[in-house]
């Protein structure tokens, strides 16, 4: 089976699951998504997923949007998700990269004040110098308040949501900008947890 690139192998994608834990998860997942504005990406949800592609930009933009409006409910919410940029890749979001680089939902999702923690792997494939990028971004993060820690298999954050998504975003841009032709990222944040931080 090949893989097919399209007419740009730079289209970002990010496939997520949102899982609130609250009887009213059904009400909590659907005015998340519709209180988001998703325009500027192609998007398709199944009985699994939410799928989103298109520019880096507008893809961190919808899927930190969609977190933070489920999270401020003040239930406890789990974002768990697989960020994706570069070849293979299917060539259904190349329509939206004409799109421009105003993200859309940055007046709203900007004024949510969430705390969450989160952990991440990144895994650029098909070279690139990129161990002293994602240093340097880890660095920049905690000059912006974020708290890194380590986890096994992991890195970990703490710290304001939207802090916490800008310094995914600014990691996973810069680890693509480096030279790797592939680079994937996986990424769980939890919000408004009732256990104790690091767990037992």
């Amino acid at each position: 089976m090949s893989e097919v690139c399209g007419s740009s192998n730079r289209i970002a994608g990010s496939s997520f699951s949102i899982y609130p834990m609250s009887d009213r998860f059904v009400e909590i997942i659907k005015s998340s998504l519709n209180e988001v504005e998703t325009s500027k990406v192609w998007m398709k949800t199944d009985d699994v997923t939410t799928t989103v592609r298109g520019r880096m930009i507008h893809v961190f933009d919808v899927t930190k949007a969609i977190f933070l409006q489920a999270a401020k409910t003040g239930e406890h919410v789990v974002f768990q998700a697989t960020y994706s940029i570069g070849c293979p890749g299917d060539s259904a979001g190349d329509v939206y990269m004409a799109e421009d680089n105003l993200a859309q939902n940055v007046s709203t999702s900007g004024l949510i004040d969430q705390e969450v923690a989160a952990k991440f792997s990144l895994y650029p494939m098909g070279g690139g110098n990129y161990m002293d990028v994602i240093y340097s971004q880890i660095e920049d993060m905690k000059k912006r308040g974020v708290e890194v820690g380590e986890a096994h298999y992991s890195t970990r954050l703490d710290g304001d949501g939207n802090r916490v998504f800008n310094g995914l975003e600014q990691v996973f841009q810069q680890t693509d900008e480096q030279g790797s032709s592939h680079t994937v990222m996986t990424v769980t944040i939890s919000a408004n947890s009732p256990s104790k931080k690091g767990g037992k």
